[in-house]
């Protein structure tokens, strides 16, 4: 792929977004798009659309694992947002893994059951024209989430040719695609339908069905257009909950059995959104605002009789909220004999406005509430960067942040309503070195957070016990360090390693399950990162990623330094076959390694290994077959696993116990694609 000029990259400060020449040259070009002369990182990277349509996936959360030494995982219902595990952390459902699709954020701040809940359910892989990522607090675009990462999926405003797709599968598998984008006027409309139904191998099927389309108008090209898009998500659901190890073992519960029947929710998601970007030779401009109105409710019930022997422990966590924010930017260069400079400034407001709870339920009808919040969370930044190439061989990007955030919770209790805000400044540094034969040197240096859930800053009482609670403060500070390397000095080979250190000063997490939010110890991960791709034939792609992290507490405390669930180990390899002919095909293995499960390293997790793969064959021009085949050996492995107290209804007390959600029984899925 030709090298793109440093400058258009920089005053955008984003990755260049999808149009027609960016499909056309995915399409002819199955290669990881080379960042040599690009990259400000080691750490970021981009992954084509033919990239992403090779890869297998469960669920659509897992198009995010195409990011080297990410790991999305499931512990409840399809429907519920996805575990992601990165950089020694365990990210929970997104907290720390800034997440953006079609530039509108995906982590919801405040969120009924945990901050920065990234639900990527409405996501439709065939629209995903491309997937760009960084890891650590280095980009000052970025902001809030994104201190362990972000990722960002980009919509096509054209597709190549319509299509409709049938796929049937075992455990109940349907789904049906229609999307295609036909001229219109001067520009083009992107229409996709999707309809999907899913039980997986529970004993009380998930029974997940889901109703997705898309709408969008788009004139221009990626930097010289603009687009209006409309999205409608809804889907309902049954949930198995992760159950205790001790149950399994005694022959008490099957593998794929569920405590609590009622377990479930039902959720929606709607938006509109649009975007302006113009280019000219020596500045750019982008204008982008969203208005996304979701809604979630989640029945869970992790500790069954523990709390409440008579009704069941299970609990609702409704949440209703409007989100609606802008981001602007403009950037320009500057050519001063060899060195060559670009600047982008940029403004980002977001507004939430957020109805949630949480309710004390049994067989989904309400016994009790908690606590019910009304919140308003505002949040106004202002960043600038700089791209500077000295010399041939010298590269620096050098930004600063600045945010500011309010509080407002209007809450069920008096004494838990308030207001709070804080301010904070994020510079990062960056210094690029090379290439000298096709091999790049970086040092990055910079500061980021994540925004803590809005009833922890103004809270007084613990709306559980009624015990007076501490509040926290609104806005966790990250410090973060990396050093790296990018080669592509053996031709077809492209190699980047990263060795990186990440603190905390507080892993502050609200607990949705308890209404409380907890202020968690100073934290410090270092780890390393090896990422491959190799084609020595042009019908033969191999990836091999591998990485290892080391997250311990920093202070002294008698429970132990280990960080529960903080993942230690991971690995995928890939091989992607695309000879001449009808035929296709990939094999892809995941290693998802041990995890300490409690502080003093007692109990740790198992690993699992899965492999997933794929065969196609062309029926002709226009038709394609596919069948996908998903934990080929049928591992019994977990999923995820967590430990905790429970109670089951035939005992007399609480147990301490691994707890545990099942990775899927081996399935297959056929598809027949169909383009017009």
């Amino acid at each position: 792929m030709p090298r793109t000029p440093l400058f258009s990259l920089a005053l955008l400060a984003l990755p260049a977004h999808a149009d027609d020449i960016v499909l056309q040259r995915v399409l002819v070009d199955a290669s990881r798009t080379s960042q040599l002369g690009i990259a400000d990182s080691a750490a970021d990277g981009t992954v084509t659309q033919r990239q992403l349509q090779a890869r297998t996936s469960y669920r659509p959360g897992e198009l995010l694992e195409a990011t080297p030494g990410l790991v999305v995982s499931q512990h409840s219902g399809e429907g519920k947002a996805n575990q992601f595990y990165l950089r020694g952390f365990n990210l929970d459902h997104g907290t720390d893994l800034r997440t953006t699709v079609d530039d509108m954020p995906v982590n919801q701040r405040s969120h009924g059951h945990g901050q920065g809940w990234t639900d990527l359910n409405f996501v439709i892989p065939e629209l995903a024209a491309r997937l760009d990522y960084s890891k650590g607090p280095y980009s000052a675009a970025n902001g809030d989430f994104s201190s362990a990462g972000a990722t960002e999926i980009t919509y096509a405003n054209r597709l190549p040719r319509s299509q409709a797709a049938v796929t049937l599968g075992q455990d109940g598998y349907r789904r049906a695609l229609l999307a295609g984008s036909p001229a219109l006027g001067r520009g083009s409309l992107l229409y996709a339908l999707e309809a999907l139904h899913n039980d997986g191998p529970f004993t009380r099927g998930d029974g997940y069905r889901k109703l997705n389309a898309v709408l969008r108008y788009s004139e221009g090209y990626a930097n010289n257009g603009w687009h209006v898009a409309a999205m409608a998500y809804r889907a309902h659901w049954n949930a198995t909950d992760q159950i205790p190890q001790r149950a399994v073992a005694s022959g008490t519960l099957g593998r794929f059995d569920t405590i609590d029947t009622t377990d479930g929710g039902s959720a929606h998601r709607y938006s509109l959104s649009g975007a302006w970007r113009r280019t000219a030779d020596d500045r750019a401009s982008k204008i982008s605002a969203y208005v996304i109105a979701n809604r979630l409710d989640l029945y869970s019930n992790f500790t069954y009789f523990l709390d409440d022997p008579v009704n069941g422990d299970q609990f609702a966590q409704p949440d209703r909220r409007v989100t609606a924010g802008l981001d602007a930017r403009h950037g320009w260069h500057v050519h001063m004999g060899d060195v060559l400079s670009s600047t982008t400034v940029g403004l980002q407001l977001q507004n939430d406005n957020i109805h949630n709870g949480l309710l004390r339920t049994a067989a989904r009808q309400t016994l009790g509430a908690i606590r019910q919040d009304h919140i308003v969370e505002s949040s106004a930044a202002l960043f600038i960067e700089n791209h500077t190439r000295w010399t041939p061989a010298l590269r620096t990007v050098a930004g600063l942040r600045a945010d500011r955030y309010r509080f407002d919770v209007t809450s069920d209790r008096l004494e838990n309503s308030g207001r709070a805000d804080e301010n904070l400044f994020s510079p990062s540094l960056g210094l690029v070195l090379g290439p000298w034969a096709q091999t790049e040197v970086y040092v990055n240096a910079g500061r980021g957070f994540h925004s803590n859930d809005a009833r922890g800053t103004v809270i007084a009482t613990d709306p559980k016990t009624g015990e007076p609670a501490d509040r926290v403060t609104p806005l966790a500070r990250s410090r973060g360090l990396d050093l790296g390397l990018r080669s592509e000095w053996l031709p077809g080979l492209q190699t980047t390693l990263s060795v990186y250190r990440l603190d905390f000063d507080s892993e502050l997490v609200f607990v949705g399950d308890a209404g409380t939010t907890e202020a968690g110890r100073p934290s410090r991960r270092h780890g390393i990162e090896f990422s491959n791709y190799y084609r020595p034939f042009k019908w033969l792609s191999l990836d091999a990623d591998l990485a290892y992290a080391r997250g311990r507490y920093r202070d002294a405390d008698s429970a132990g330094k280990h960080i529960p669930g903080a993942v230690e180990g991971v690995a995928q390899l890939a091989a992607t076959f695309t000879p001449g002919g009808p035929w296709s095909g990939a094999l892809r293995l995941r290693w998802f390694g041990p995890r300490p499960l409690i502080e003093d390293n007692s109990v740790r997790s198992r690993a699992s290994a899965t492999v997933n793969g794929r065969i196609g064959y062309r029926l002709d021009r226009a038709t394609r077959l596919e069948l996908e085949a998903f934990n080929l050996a049928n591992r019994r492995a977990a999923a995820i696993e967590y430990y905790y107290a429970s109670r089951l209804r035939d005992e007399a007390q609480a147990v301490d116990d691994v707890h545990f959600h099942p990775i899927e029984a081996r399935s297959l899925r056929l598809t027949l694609t169909h383009s017009f």
